[in-house]
């Protein structure tokens, strides 16, 4: 499946790195969210996204809007189950659509919540992505 920018959303769910047997925990899901996406994502890991987990996972994918409030409490609890090499996957509505998060805000937050910003992703016509990891020096 083509989205409007000119991405698949499997050419998408490979440029975020998914893989088989990666756990990934969702979190921020409501109707707005590209489900086409999040079916690719699940056929890219092959098996399904967790909401709850008991063990540590490898991604947490992070869908936030600027109506879901202060985004470094959104990170924080992304760090709660996320393995300490672990990534998340920031997915915010694009420029000019309803609910979308100014990137200076993305940055303040990410800098708070601990997390450096690394590389940017167009994933779906309504939705981009913003890769968080630890710094280097706080990964074990």
């Amino acid at each position: 499946m083509s989205t409007t920018d000119g991405t698949t959303n499997a050419s998408a769910a490979a440029a975020l790195g998914f893989t088989p047997g990666l756990a990934v925990q969702e979190l921020g899901w409501d109707d707005d969210a590209d489900q086409a996406l999040r079916d690719t994502i699940m056929d890219a890991i092959d098996g399904d996204l967790l909401y709850e987990s008991n063990e540590a996972v490898d991604v947490v994918l992070l869908w936030w809007r600027d109506s879901d409030g202060d985004v470094v409490d959104g990170l924080v609890d992304a760090l709660t189950d996320l393995s300490p090499t672990g990534y998340i996957w920031l997915l915010t509505p694009k420029v000019g659509r309803a609910d979308y998060v100014d990137p200076t805000d993305i940055a303040e937050g990410a800098l708070t919540a601990g997390l450096a910003l690394a590389n940017p992703a167009s994933v779906s016509s309504g939705w981009q992505a913003r890769k968080l990891v630890r710094p280097k020096g706080n990964r074990r």
